[in-house]
């Protein structure tokens, strides 16, 4: 049983009545701290938002009912959609990022990700391709969760894909899902997510 605190943002609105819930996007906040990213996603002025909060410690903050649109993804792009927002759920996962001191997630905090995902997985129905991060759908703009995020991990509780099977190409990743139109940008994503040792490395 999730003990989930209720943080309500204004930061929604209706989604379209003909489109199914069926992609799960995650992303770090990159704040500072945890308080800080809450405060600015239920600030009306700020126009952000995600359906959950998970922090470091495990704590699940709700801030947007499901069946709203939340306004987490942005300008974003996947397997031809791009009405991101009005088809996915946005789960923000307190981390620092790249900006303020990117680290590794804790086992708490991870272990919350997973039982909020089993929970949302219960009621929705999104295929594993279609669980992705902020940077898979937004390659040019955006780095989150980032290549510490524990990807394989959550693929083993049968939360998304962990292994990308194949080659690399331009083809193979149009195919799945991204947008190639930045070539580079949407390979640096596809490491992030599938091949962070690639990165890592560097």
């Amino acid at each position: 049983m999730m003990d989930i605190t209720q943080s309500p943002s204004p930061n929604f609105d209706d989604r379209p009545i003909d489109l199914p819930i069926d992609m799960l996007i995650l992303h770090y906040t990159g704040m500072k701290t945890g308080a800080k990213a809450l405060e600015r996603m239920c600030d009306p002025a700020a126009e952000v938002s995600a359906h959950y909060m998970v922090e470091e410690d495990g704590s699940i903050f709700q801030l947007v009912s499901e069946d709203k649109r939340a306004w987490h993804a942005g300008v974003a792009f996947w397997r031809g959609h791009t009405n991101i927002n009005a088809r996915s759920i946005g789960i923000e996962i307190v981390n620092p990022g790249h900006e303020w001191g990117y680290r590794p997630f804790p086992e708490a905090q991870i272990m919350a990700v997973i039982t909020l995902c089993k929970s949302i997985l219960s009621r929705h129905m999104i295929e594993p391709r279609n669980i992705i991060g902020h940077s898979d759908v937004a390659p040019t703009r955006k780095m989150d969760p980032g290549e510490l995020f524990p990807w394989e991990l959550l693929a083993h509780e049968g939360i998304g894909i962990g292994e990308f099977e194949g080659e690399a190409s331009q083809e193979t990743l149009a195919e799945f899902g991204y947008d190639i139109t930045d070539w580079q940008a949407a390979l640096t994503a596809f490491n992030r997510h599938f091949r962070p040792e690639n990165l890592l490395k560097a």
